[in-house]
This record gives C-alpha cells, sequence and structure tokens, in this order.
C-alpha cells in the first residue's frame, strides 16, 4: 500500500471541437434512482470517514492506516456537493471545512524527515491520520498536493458568503495556495519533478532529492502545471506548458478514435474533474482539431471498445462490463485463465496498451473507471454504472457505492489478503479507495448539472486563476467570443 505512487509511476474533427466552442450552459440531467443512490451513497463516504476533528481523509475505508491528502482534496470538493445537494447543510459543511483548512494551514512545514506535515508549501502524500504528520518516508508530492488544492479552491470558490466561517474559509485557502513554492520542484527545462524527499543520497533523486521523474507524457499532471502557472506568489515559469507539450508521444488510434492515449483511466479524469475544457485548446490540441474534453471522452469510448474486444479472453468484459485504471486487486500470484497463466497484481495501474506505451490487464476492473468517466460519456457509461450494479449486487456495491474493484477471473482457489471471494462477482474489493470514490463522484455531478465545473472555473474566486492558467499556456476558444475563457 505504501509503495502505491510508485507502482503508478511504473505504468476527431475541427467540426467535433467548434461544437463545443460556445459558453458551457448550465444543464441539469435528473438522475434515475441509480443513480441518485450512488451519488448519495459516495458523497457519505466522504462524511462518514472523514475524521471531523481534523478533516483528514483516510487513504481508504474500513482500514484507515493513514491519510492521503489528494483523497482530502476529493473530500473538501464533496462537501461543496453534498450542500448543494442538500444532503447536509451549509453550516456543517462549512465547518467541516475550515477545520481541514486549519489543519493544513497551520500544520508544520520544514526540511526535517520527521514531524512535518509537508515544505515548501507542498505536502506529504500520506500522513498519520492522528497527528497529520508525514506517514513513514513517503515523498512530498507534487500531484498530490494538487489534487488536494482542487478541493482547497473549489470550497473557496462555494463558500461565497460574508458570515466569519466562509470568510475564514476563504482567507485560509488563498494563504495555503499562494504558500506552495512550485520552483521548488520546477526544472530548468520547466518541467516539474513528481516530488522530494528530505533524506540525502535517496536512489533516483538528484543532488538535491527531487526525484528523477517530471511530469511530462499525457497524464493526470496537467493541474499541477495549471496551478503552478496560476501562482501569485512562486509561479511555474510560461515554457511549462510548452515544456510539457513537447513530451506528449502517445497519440494514436488507441482502440478507438485518434487521441492522446494513457493507459490507466484515473488519467483521463482528474484534472479534468475541475477544469473544463470543453471547447477550448492549445496549440497542440487545435493542431489535431479537437479539445481535451474530447480526447477524454475517445479515451473512455477506447476502454469500452477494449472490454468488447477483450484481447485477454478475461470473464465478464464487454459492451457494459468495463474499466481499466489504478485500483485494488487480488494479489500478486500468477493463475490460469482460458488455459494461459496470468501475472495477477494487488494494486496497480491498468489499462490496455496505448500509444508506445504497454497497458497491464488481469482481468480487474474497476467501477471508478467508468462511473468516473460518466461526465466525457453518459451514453456507454451510465449503461456499464447500472449494469455492474444490477449484475453483481451486493457482492460489489455496498454502503458507500462501489467497492474499489473486482475480478471474476481470478481463480477461486488462489488465496487473497486484499479482497473475498464471491459467487457472482468473483474476486471483489474489501475496501473503498478514497480517490476512486472521488472520481465517482465529481463525474457524476459534473454530468448532472457541470456544478464542479461552474464552481471552479467561473467563481469570483477561483475564476480568475483558472483563466490565468489557461492564457498562459495558450488556451483559445474555438470561436474568437462568446466564450468563459474570455470574460
Amino acid at each position: 500500500m505504501i509503495s502505491r505512487r510508485n507502482l503508478l509511476l511504473a505504468t476527431g474533427a475541427v467540426v467535433g471541437l467548434a461544437a463545443c466552442a460556445k459558453k458551457p450552459e448550465a444543464q441539469t440531467t435528473d438522475f434515475d434512482p441509480q443513480l441518485a443512490d450512488l451519488h448519495r451513497r459516495t458523497f457519505n463516504y466522504f462524511w462518514d470517514t472523514t475524521d471531523a476533528r481534523t478533516g483528514l481523509a483516510p487513504d481508504n475505508w474500513p482500514n484507515p492506516d493513514f491519510c492521503s491528502i489528494a483523497a482530502t482534496g476529493f473530500a473538501l470538493t464533496a462537501y461543496c456537493i453534498g450542500t448543494k445537494n442538500g444532503y447536509v447543510s451549509r453550516f456543517d459543511a462549512a465547518e467541516r471545512t475550515r477545520i481541514t483548512l486549519r489543519t493544513f494551514w497551520n500544520g508544520p512545514q520544514g526540511p526535517d524527515t520527521s514531524g512535518t506535515m509537508g515544505h515548501k508549501g507542498f505536502f506529504y502524500h500520506f500522513l498519520h491520520m492522528d497527528s497529520g504528520l508525514r506517514y513513514r518516508n513517503v515523498e512530498l508530492s507534487s500531484i498530490d498536493t494538487a489534487l488536494l488544492l482542487g478541493g482547497v479552491l473549489t470550497a473557496a470558490g462555494f463558500f461565497d458568503g460574508g458570515n466569519a466561517i466562509e470568510t475564514e474559509i476563504r482567507d485560509l485557502a488563498r494563504k495555503i495556495y499562494e504558500r506552495v513554492d512550485w520552483t521548488f520542484l520546477a526544472r530548468e527545462s520547466g518541467l516539474v519533478s513528481m516530488g522530494w524527499h528530505p533524506e540525502s543520497g535517496m536512489r533516483d533523486h538528484d543532488a538535491q532529492g527531487l526525484i528523477n521523474r517530471n511530469w511530462d507524457r499525457y497524464n493526470e499532471g496537467m493541474i499541477v502545471y495549471h496551478l503552478g502557472m496560476a501562482s501569485p506568489t512562486h509561479p511555474l515559469p510560461a515554457k511549462a506548458w510548452q515544456s510539457w507539450m513537447a513530451t506528449l508521444n502517445t497519440w494514436g488510434d488507441n482502440y478507438g478514435e485518434p487521441h492522446l492515449g494513457f493507459a490507466p483511466m484515473f488519467g483521463h479524469q482528474y484534472s479534468h474533474g475541475w477544469y473544463d475544457y470543453r471547447g477550448i485548446a492549445d496549440a497542440y490540441m487545435r493542431g489535431k482539431g479537437i479539445d481535451y474534453f474530447i480526447n477524454s471522452k475517445r479515451a473512455t469510448e477506447a476502454q469500452r471498445n477494449y472490454a468488447v474486444k477483450n484481447p485477454g479472453g478475461f470473464k465478464d468484459y464487454g459492451a457494459d462490463i468495463w474499466g481499466l485504471t489504478a485500483c485494488r486487486g487480488p494479489a500478486y500470484v500468477k493463475g490460469m485463465v482460458n488455459g494461459r497463466e496470468v501475472q495477477f497484481q494487488e494494486y496497480s495501474a491498468r489499462g490496455p496498451q496505448t500509444g508506445d506505451k504497454e497497458g497491464l490487464d488481469d482481468g480487474t476492473i474497476a467501477p471508478t473507471a467508468a462511473a468516473g468517466s460518466v461526465m466525457f460519456a453518459p451514453d456507454i457509461c451510465v449503461p456499464a454504472i447500472k449494469a455492474m450494479i444490477d449484475r453483481y449486487g451486493s457482492a460489489l456495491y455496498g454502503k458507500y457505492g462501489f467497492l474499489d474493484a473486482f475480478n471474476p477471473s481470478f481463480p477461486s482457489d488462489l488465496p487473497s489478503k486484499t479482497g473475498i471471494h464471491t459467487a457472482k462477482a468473483g474476486w471483489v474489493s474489501n475496501d473503498y479507495l478514497g480517490i476512486d470514490q472521488g472520481a465517482i463522484l465529481i463525474g457524476l455531478e459534473n454530468y448532472r448539472s457541470g456544478f464542479v465545473w461552474d464552481i471552479f472555473n467561473r467563481s469570483a474566486t477561483t475564476g480568475p486563476l483558472v483563466r490565468k492558467a489557461f492564457l498562459a499556456a495558450g488556451f483559445e476558444p474555438v470561436a474568437a467570443s462568446g466564450h468563459w475563457l474570455n470574460t
């Protein structure tokens, strides 16, 4: 479990864009009972499992060994969604949010190897649930800090009231964001390192302790550049986005219409949960005739196409049962599937082969892959959500919605410490994972109403930061006017 980040590291036409060029309209799609139930249960996950005294969200449940700062960012966003939908009162959500922001603002920062929550405004990937201090020797994480900030800034945009609690929320959010020194993890090239360790002389690190892996290629790292380039205090240079675009090398069919490939689905979801890419494009995407939203739509459709093709011959794969991403898995063991030996994994970043990279598929399906992509392709994601609920029932769908993953192909005679064998779904994970729950809730809400996109991109508090980031990166609307980016 502690090596989750290392495991992750190991891994159209112009007409279509023009159709997205108009200013997105706030529309609400009525949920049917199954989607409404999933939405509420997934919100309850965050409200029930997050520590009300500190606001720290566990990495997983029901075994909350440590806090995930990324899951906490999803939790902060969930409180806004829950308030909007009447699941909790605005007062209760605001108070929980203020507690959380106080924890991160007041937590000790510094270069010491222990006794701190972060350094240079960044935070460690995992924290102790009781003290909020660094968990073991995890890295100071640029991406997990960015995902935390996604929630911090969503809260600042949503809680816009003049009372003392909401005023303090906005003040704390601003201070937490402006404290981050993005130049600390920046390279001379403009790229950003994935993180830093205070311990000296670690393998795969440079002399300053930066991890020798940068946010390059197409993946979830876009949010790091957006937040860093918009900073009013310690910004990344404008060339950072140009440097990142120069690394994009996975354009191809990738089991569907041409798009930038990234095998696990989460890479197409995380930045998109907050940033609204509809109808705007940077130089790279203008050259391809689509935008990043359409790219994620195509990636979603490609995952379904891959499941229908099912080159590995895994059980249950098909038009409505699909979805590969980073998730729990049954075990690090080998077993037989349809007469061939398969190497199964525990936590791993799964996905089909894309571009010049090999994917990983051991038959493990994660509901968050389809459910979190419902904001891109509801025509195929809604049937997948409903099919998984109908087909597997309580074996997969519980108190907080979907358990993290399942594998109908995992042999029932092989042991697993991470899940149980069931008659309907085969192997099923024992727990829920916070970041996967977060993608589901945001995906559902953006599909239904565009609420998170509206707050994050167009509120008076956060809208200017988003516009600054997009404009600095060279994003332009397809039409010269009539788009929120130009307002």
